[in-house]
């Protein structure tokens, strides 16, 4: 069976958000890599959470927010 091809940069970026709204703390925890076929997603995550909740967000949007200057 051959290995799907991966990009080496990861599609999603995983943080941790605790808090609501502009009081929120957002703290990455770990990257995705959306399966080829487009229906689901590879995660590594460098720390688990005890609180708070899991959000994934495409790198795209990661990056726009933070040149657009929030975290």
């Amino acid at each position: 069976m051959s290995q799907p091809k991966t990009t080496l940069r990861p599609t999603h970026d995983v943080y941790v958000v605790d808090g609501e709204g502009d009081k929120a703390f957002w703290t990455k925890i770990g990257a995705a890599w959306q399966h080829p076929d487009g229906d689901g997603l590879n995660m590594t995550l460098h720390a688990v959470p005890l609180n708070g909740r899991i959000v994934i967000r495409s790198a795209k949007a990661t990056e726009t927010r933070n040149r657009k200057g929030r975290s």
